[in-house]
Protein backbone atom coordinates (compact mmCIF):
# COMPACT_ATOMS: atom_id res chain seq x y z
CA UNK A 1 0.00 0.00 0.00
CA UNK A 2 1.78 3.53 -1.27
CA UNK A 3 2.26 5.81 1.47
CA UNK A 4 0.72 8.33 -0.63
CA UNK A 5 -2.04 6.50 -1.31
CA UNK A 6 -2.94 5.98 2.76
CA UNK A 7 -2.25 9.57 3.60
CA UNK A 8 -4.40 11.03 0.32
CA UNK A 9 -6.66 13.73 1.29
CA UNK A 10 -5.87 14.38 5.33
CA UNK A 11 -6.86 17.29 7.32
CA UNK A 12 -8.81 17.87 4.09
CA UNK A 13 -12.49 16.26 4.81
CA UNK A 14 -14.29 16.27 8.38
CA UNK A 15 -16.41 18.67 10.60
CA UNK A 16 -16.15 20.85 13.00
CA UNK A 17 -15.46 18.15 15.68
CA UNK A 18 -12.94 15.92 13.57
CA UNK A 19 -10.77 16.14 10.83
CA UNK A 20 -11.18 12.36 9.28
CA UNK A 21 -11.56 11.04 6.06
CA UNK A 22 -15.08 8.96 6.61
CA UNK A 23 -18.38 9.92 7.30
CA UNK A 24 -21.04 7.72 9.52
CA UNK A 25 -24.52 6.05 8.70
CA UNK A 26 -26.36 6.57 11.75
CA UNK A 27 -27.90 2.92 12.69
CA UNK A 28 -30.54 4.41 14.63
CA UNK A 29 -32.13 6.60 11.20
CA UNK A 30 -30.40 5.67 8.61
CA UNK A 31 -29.11 8.87 7.81
CA UNK A 32 -24.98 9.63 7.00
CA UNK A 33 -23.47 12.45 9.24
CA UNK A 34 -19.97 13.17 9.48
CA UNK A 35 -19.38 11.87 13.49
CA UNK A 36 -21.90 11.09 15.84
CA UNK A 37 -21.68 14.26 17.69
CA UNK A 38 -22.73 16.07 14.39
CA UNK A 39 -25.68 13.69 14.04
CA UNK A 40 -26.81 13.95 17.51
CA UNK A 41 -27.00 18.15 17.11
CA UNK A 42 -29.10 17.93 14.25
CA UNK A 43 -31.07 15.03 15.97
CA UNK A 44 -31.53 17.07 18.95
CA UNK A 45 -32.14 20.33 17.80
CA UNK A 46 -35.07 22.74 18.49
CA UNK A 47 -36.55 21.83 15.12
CA UNK A 48 -37.18 18.38 15.69
CA UNK A 49 -40.56 17.09 16.97
CA UNK A 50 -39.49 15.88 20.74
CA UNK A 51 -40.59 12.75 20.36
CA UNK A 52 -38.72 12.09 17.40
CA UNK A 53 -35.48 13.33 19.47
CA UNK A 54 -32.84 10.77 19.70
CA UNK A 55 -28.95 10.53 19.85
CA UNK A 56 -26.69 7.50 19.17
CA UNK A 57 -23.79 5.81 21.27
CA UNK A 58 -20.44 5.39 19.67
CA UNK A 59 -20.10 1.29 20.15
CA UNK A 60 -23.74 1.66 17.87
CA UNK A 61 -21.54 3.09 14.52
CA UNK A 62 -21.30 0.13 12.27
CA UNK A 63 -21.29 1.31 8.99
CA UNK A 64 -18.96 4.29 7.45
CA UNK A 65 -18.42 5.63 4.23
CA UNK A 66 -14.91 6.89 2.81
CA UNK A 67 -14.78 10.51 2.17
CA UNK A 68 -12.74 9.77 -1.21
CA UNK A 69 -14.76 7.09 -3.38
CA UNK A 70 -18.01 7.02 -1.27
CA UNK A 71 -17.49 3.18 -0.63
CA UNK A 72 -19.66 2.00 2.44
CA UNK A 73 -18.22 -0.71 4.56
CA UNK A 74 -18.21 -1.68 8.28
CA UNK A 75 -15.93 0.06 10.65
CA UNK A 76 -12.17 -0.67 9.92
CA UNK A 77 -9.39 1.90 9.73
CA UNK A 78 -8.49 1.55 5.96
CA UNK A 79 -10.62 2.04 3.09
CA UNK A 80 -11.59 -1.85 1.90
CA UNK A 81 -11.59 -0.12 -2.25
CA UNK A 82 -9.10 2.36 -2.25
CA UNK A 83 -7.11 1.78 0.78
CA UNK A 84 -7.21 5.12 2.21
CA UNK A 85 -6.46 5.79 5.84
CA UNK A 86 -9.70 7.16 6.88
CA UNK A 87 -8.14 8.44 10.57
CA UNK A 88 -4.56 8.09 11.65
CA UNK A 89 -5.99 7.84 15.33
CA UNK A 90 -8.52 4.84 15.24
CA UNK A 91 -9.98 2.91 17.79
CA UNK A 92 -11.83 -0.24 16.93
CA UNK A 93 -13.50 -0.22 20.61
CA UNK A 94 -15.26 3.38 20.20
CA UNK A 95 -15.63 2.65 16.39
CA UNK A 96 -13.65 5.95 16.65
CA UNK A 97 -11.65 8.03 13.97
CA UNK A 98 -9.49 11.75 13.55
CA UNK A 99 -6.77 12.78 11.60
CA UNK A 100 -5.51 15.05 14.11
CA UNK A 101 -3.09 13.20 16.20
CA UNK A 102 -1.61 16.08 18.01
CA UNK A 103 -4.87 15.67 20.83
CA UNK A 104 -2.62 12.77 21.88
CA UNK A 105 -5.94 10.46 22.13
CA UNK A 106 -6.12 7.41 23.95
CA UNK A 107 -8.51 4.65 25.15
CA UNK A 108 -9.37 4.16 28.85
CA UNK A 109 -10.57 0.98 29.22
CA UNK A 110 -12.33 1.85 32.45
CA UNK A 111 -14.75 4.84 31.13
CA UNK A 112 -14.89 2.69 28.08
CA UNK A 113 -14.30 5.64 25.76
CA UNK A 114 -11.26 7.44 24.00
CA UNK A 115 -9.61 10.32 26.01
CA UNK A 116 -7.35 13.36 24.70
CA UNK A 117 -3.93 14.35 26.49
CA UNK A 118 -1.85 11.06 26.37
CA UNK A 119 -2.37 8.34 28.25
CA UNK A 120 0.84 8.72 30.71
CA UNK A 121 -0.61 12.41 31.36
CA UNK A 122 -3.56 10.69 33.06
CA UNK A 123 -5.11 8.32 35.79
CA UNK A 124 -8.01 6.85 35.74
CA UNK A 125 -10.07 6.83 39.71
CA UNK A 126 -12.44 3.82 39.67
CA UNK A 127 -14.10 5.70 42.37
CA UNK A 128 -15.01 8.67 40.70
CA UNK A 129 -15.53 6.53 37.50
CA UNK A 130 -13.51 8.80 35.09
CA UNK A 131 -9.77 10.10 34.55
CA UNK A 132 -8.32 12.78 36.04
CA UNK A 133 -4.74 14.53 35.45
CA UNK A 134 -1.99 12.81 37.43
CA UNK A 135 -0.92 16.14 39.44
CA UNK A 136 -4.47 14.79 41.12
CA UNK A 137 -4.09 11.24 41.84
CA UNK A 138 -3.29 11.64 45.52
CA UNK A 139 -5.06 15.16 46.72
CA UNK A 140 -8.42 14.96 44.79
CA UNK A 141 -11.48 14.78 46.76
CA UNK A 142 -13.53 11.31 45.28
CA UNK A 143 -17.42 11.46 44.48
CA UNK A 144 -18.60 8.43 43.10
CA UNK A 145 -19.31 9.18 39.76
CA UNK A 146 -18.22 12.61 39.46
CA UNK A 147 -19.05 13.19 35.67
CA UNK A 148 -21.16 11.05 34.90
CA UNK A 149 -23.79 14.07 35.49
CA UNK A 150 -24.83 16.94 33.35
CA UNK A 151 -22.64 20.19 34.05
CA UNK A 152 -24.33 21.86 37.28
CA UNK A 153 -24.33 25.35 34.91
CA UNK A 154 -24.95 24.15 31.07
CA UNK A 155 -26.58 20.80 31.71
CA UNK A 156 -24.23 19.01 29.02
CA UNK A 157 -23.46 15.14 30.22
CA UNK A 158 -19.69 16.00 31.29
CA UNK A 159 -18.60 12.44 30.71
CA UNK A 160 -19.08 12.35 26.95
CA UNK A 161 -18.27 16.35 26.50
CA UNK A 162 -15.80 17.38 24.18
CA UNK A 163 -14.78 20.81 26.26
CA UNK A 164 -12.36 21.11 29.33
CA UNK A 165 -13.52 20.33 32.40
CA UNK A 166 -12.32 21.19 35.90
CA UNK A 167 -12.57 19.39 39.38
CA UNK A 168 -13.04 21.76 42.17
CA UNK A 169 -11.57 21.08 45.68
CA UNK A 170 -15.31 19.51 46.74
CA UNK A 171 -14.61 16.49 44.22
CA UNK A 172 -17.55 18.14 41.98
CA UNK A 173 -16.95 19.26 38.24
CA UNK A 174 -17.68 21.50 35.98
CA UNK A 175 -16.75 22.82 32.58
CA UNK A 176 -13.98 24.88 32.86
CA UNK A 177 -15.87 27.89 30.41
CA UNK A 178 -18.83 27.87 32.35
CA UNK A 179 -16.66 28.15 35.98
CA UNK A 180 -14.94 31.06 34.03
CA UNK A 181 -18.18 32.43 33.52
CA UNK A 182 -19.25 31.87 37.14
CA UNK A 183 -16.05 33.85 37.84
CA UNK A 184 -17.36 36.79 35.82
CA UNK A 185 -20.77 36.59 37.85
CA UNK A 186 -19.10 37.10 41.04
CA UNK A 187 -20.15 33.21 41.94
CA UNK A 188 -17.11 31.78 43.91
CA UNK A 189 -19.06 28.67 45.46
CA UNK A 190 -19.41 25.53 43.96
CA UNK A 191 -23.26 25.14 42.26
CA UNK A 192 -23.78 21.54 43.56
CA UNK A 193 -22.51 21.73 47.25
CA UNK A 194 -22.08 25.61 47.78
CA UNK A 195 -18.41 25.08 48.85
CA UNK A 196 -15.59 27.93 48.10
CA UNK A 197 -13.71 26.88 44.52
CA UNK A 198 -10.56 28.97 45.03
CA UNK A 199 -8.82 30.76 47.99
CA UNK A 200 -10.85 33.13 49.51
CA UNK A 201 -9.03 34.31 52.04
CA UNK A 202 -7.93 38.32 50.66
CA UNK A 203 -12.29 38.58 50.12
CA UNK A 204 -12.33 37.18 54.14
CA UNK A 205 -10.01 40.04 55.10
CA UNK A 206 -12.16 42.61 53.81
CA UNK A 207 -14.96 41.36 55.10
CA UNK A 208 -13.41 41.54 58.30
CA UNK A 209 -12.42 44.76 58.07
CA UNK A 210 -15.96 46.09 56.80
CA UNK A 211 -17.84 44.04 60.17
CA UNK A 212 -14.95 45.94 62.03
CA UNK A 213 -16.05 49.32 60.73
CA UNK A 214 -20.27 48.71 61.32
CA UNK A 215 -21.19 48.41 64.75
CA UNK A 216 -24.51 46.60 64.88
CA UNK A 217 -27.08 48.98 66.88
CA UNK A 218 -27.59 47.79 70.47
CA UNK A 219 -30.84 46.36 69.82
CA UNK A 220 -28.71 43.39 67.93
CA UNK A 221 -25.40 43.74 69.92
CA UNK A 222 -26.46 40.58 71.59
CA UNK A 223 -28.51 38.86 69.32
CA UNK A 224 -27.46 35.08 68.63
CA UNK A 225 -27.89 33.07 65.25
CA UNK A 226 -27.35 29.83 64.37
CA UNK A 227 -25.06 29.08 61.09
CA UNK A 228 -23.98 26.40 58.86
CA UNK A 229 -20.23 26.63 57.36
CA UNK A 230 -20.82 25.67 53.50
CA UNK A 231 -16.36 25.21 53.76
CA UNK A 232 -15.69 23.01 56.72
CA UNK A 233 -19.68 21.97 57.59
CA UNK A 234 -19.33 23.20 61.08
CA UNK A 235 -22.69 24.82 62.66
CA UNK A 236 -22.21 27.71 65.24
CA UNK A 237 -23.96 30.05 67.17
CA UNK A 238 -22.54 33.29 66.80
CA UNK A 239 -23.38 37.07 66.68
CA UNK A 240 -25.86 38.17 64.35
CA UNK A 241 -24.21 40.75 62.41
CA UNK A 242 -25.88 42.89 59.05
CA UNK A 243 -22.79 42.27 56.91
CA UNK A 244 -21.83 38.75 57.06
CA UNK A 245 -21.14 35.33 59.46
CA UNK A 246 -17.98 34.41 59.97
CA UNK A 247 -17.15 30.67 60.58
CA UNK A 248 -15.74 30.25 64.07
CA UNK A 249 -13.96 26.86 62.39
CA UNK A 250 -12.42 27.67 59.34
CA UNK A 251 -12.67 31.44 59.42
CA UNK A 252 -14.74 31.48 55.95
CA UNK A 253 -17.54 33.78 55.63
CA UNK A 254 -19.30 31.41 52.95
CA UNK A 255 -21.72 30.62 55.86
CA UNK A 256 -25.71 30.37 55.58
CA UNK A 257 -27.77 31.07 58.40
CA UNK A 258 -30.24 28.81 60.04
CA UNK A 259 -33.00 28.17 62.28
CA UNK A 260 -33.12 26.19 65.77
CA UNK A 261 -31.15 24.21 68.02
CA UNK A 262 -29.15 21.97 65.96
CA UNK A 263 -29.13 19.65 69.32
CA UNK A 264 -32.46 19.36 69.67
CA UNK A 265 -34.32 17.11 67.84
CA UNK A 266 -38.03 18.33 66.09
CA UNK A 267 -41.24 16.83 67.43
CA UNK A 268 -43.99 16.60 65.92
Amino acid sequence: MALNEVDLGSGQHGCSHYRRRCKIRASCCGEIFDCRHCHNEVKNSLEIDLRERHEIPRHEVTKVICSLCDTEQDVKQYCSNCGVCMGKYFCAKCNFFDDNVSKNQYHCDGCGICRTGGEENFFHCYRCGCCYITALKDSHHCVEGAMHHNCPVCFEYLFESTKDISVLPCGHTIHLECLKEMNLHFQFSCPVCSRSVCDMSSVWKKLDQEIASTPMPKMYQNKMVWILCNDCGMRSNIHFHIVAHKCPGCNSFNTRQTRGDPTRCPTV
